[in-house]
């Protein structure tokens, strides 16, 4: 197999997994066997993409040139290396979290469920791997079509009306916003190939370049910027798998991640500095910072509170990128990976929660940490990462972040990051605290109450310790995020 054929076949593998999950529906079992192989088939080839890449090897692969001078095809450069190798590893993790939680809450439609989610990780690989903005383009609508019927799964008035929340804002944003933007940028470039140091440089006015970036930032709703969020608390209808994809693997991540290509590859960084392009929009990231965070702490349900914590540290990526600096560049894409694997802990142990009690709002887990101490113990692991504490992985892309800030100048950036950090405490702190030390609700006994299934708790676990490795040796990300952004 040549490096042409095995980059095809990372992006296309989920789409023929996808295949054989729904040929395989009568049979549970050979079901999830389709899946895991497939998920781990999946990370052996993006492993094998990185092991190329670090010696030097240019992959690319042309699917198809629709228009002269427009192709669809894919190139491996470092960001959207970093970000495959994070999507492959915490889709095999989720596969496994799934198998538990599926059975354990007895889903119906699970066919659908495991095919729908294979698609949704080809089109995120799709994207990370994609040579040009168009095919960034496909891929970030397909895996928001390929997510739709994930929110409504349960079939019920709440979770149609929160998935149609959910595909109205992106697909009217994506095609209204960013889609116009992609057009002016063909105009004004005649290209819209990936180029380190950007496309744009010299084809726009400074007034023109800051309207067209306001168009890619806020065109791109998977970011949720505010006012541009409102899809992502609507979404927490979804099963807890799901929310895990939305949040930590995929939807949200496509939508940093095209804002940091977008900064990089389009735009350029030069140009931004030098145009003062980004100069306003980085108060609403700044500001979707502290307002998500405020709205964090008043949300008693454990899955709203945590979408909006999302929310919150979406917006420091989308910051960093902002600020269009080395040092703050590195910080955003090493938060994608570390935000990525804290998150989804979070999201595990919401789910556990659940499958084990059927308890939803942090006011009733008072005690329930005694019961469940893995569960509770991976949701404090993640929770001082996003925090940003030693020794966890999150310490390390808010340390950049808020270098990004100090070597800008922009001192009440600075202090929006560490007042973010407090109310991270704040809303996260309390759900294991009230566990561990808290009063058992109505004198209610959790004695008949044990921890979620083994698979539930094996990915945790997993990715709990993935926490405490990333703050040990997060070299991989960080030497992809230098190579990344080194140049400009």
């Amino acid at each position: 197999m040549n490096d042409q054929q095995l980059l095809l076949l990372a992006v296309m593998l989920p789409f023929g997994g996808a295949i054989g999950i729904m040929l395989c529906h009568r049979w549970p079992n050979l079901r999830e066997a389709v899946t895991l192989v497939t998920a781990t088939g999946v990370c052996v080839v993006v492993f094998n993409i990185y092991m190329l890449f670090s010696d030097g090897v240019e992959l690319t692969a042309e699917i198809a040139r629709p228009l002269p001078g427009l192709s669809l095809g894919l190139e491996v450069e470092p960001l959207g290396m970093s970000f495959a190798l994070v999507a492959s590893v915490l889709w095999l993790i989720t596969s496994i979290y799934s198998i538990g939680y599926m059975r354990g809450r007895d889903k119906q439609n699970q066919t659908r469920f495991y095919a729908l989610f294979a698609i949704a990780i080809g089109s995120t690989l799709g994207a990370a791997f994609a040579g040009n903005l168009l095919s960034l383009f496909l891929f970030y609508e397909i895996l928001t079509v390929s997510t739709y019927p994930l929110v409504a799964h349960a079939g019920t008035n709440k979770a149609r009306r929160g998935a149609r929340t959910y595909v109205g804002i992106l697909l009217a944003s994506s095609i209204m916003l960013l889609l116009f933007a992609i057009l002016i940028t063909y105009t004004a470039a005649g290209s819209l190939d990936f180029q380190r140091g950007g496309i744009l440089a010299g084809k726009l006015d400074p007034a023109s370049a800051g309207l067209l970036y306001a168009l890619f930032v806020f065109g791109t709703a998977k970011a949720a910027v505010m006012p541009f969020h409102q899809w992502l608390p609507a979404a927490m209808v979804a099963p807890t798998p799901v929310s895990a994809l939305l949040h930590a693997v995929a939807v949200v991540k496509v939508g940093v991640f095209t804002i940091l290509k977008i900064t990089v590859y389009i735009f350029g960084t030069d140009f931004i500095t030098r145009s003062g392009a980004s100069d306003w929009l980085i108060w609403f990231a700044g500001g979707t910072i502290l307002l998500a965070s405020f709205i964090a702490m008043t949300r008693d349900n454990l899955k709203l509170r945590l979408a909006y914590s999302t929310i919150s540290q979406l917006s420091y990526i989308v910051l960093g990128a902002l600020l269009a600096t080395n040092i703050s560049l590195v910080g955003s894409a090493l938060h994608i990976s570390m935000h990525a694997f804290a998150k989804i802990t979070l999201f595990f142990a919401a789910g556990a929660i659940l499958v084990a009690t059927n308890k939803s709002d942090v006011s009733d887990m008072g005690g329930l940490g005694r019961a469940m101490p893995i569960t509770f113990g991976a949701f404090l692991i993640g929770s001082l990462s996003i925090i940003g504490l030693p020794p966890f992985g999150g310490m390390w892309s808010k340390w950049y972040l808020a270098l990004g800030t100090v070597e800008t100048g922009q001192w009440l950036l600075l202090s929006v990051l560490l007042l973010s950090s407090l109310l991270n405490i704040a809303y996260l702190l309390p759900v294991p605290v009230r566990g561990f030390f808290g009063k058992t609700s109505d004198n209610a006994s959790y004695s008949g109450i044990k921890e979620a299934p083994p698979s539930c708790l094996a990915a945790m676990i997993i990715t709990s310790l993935a926490c405490v490795l990333l703050f040990l040796y997060p070299d991989p990300f960080y030497e992809l995020a230098l190579n990344a952004f080194g140049g400009n």
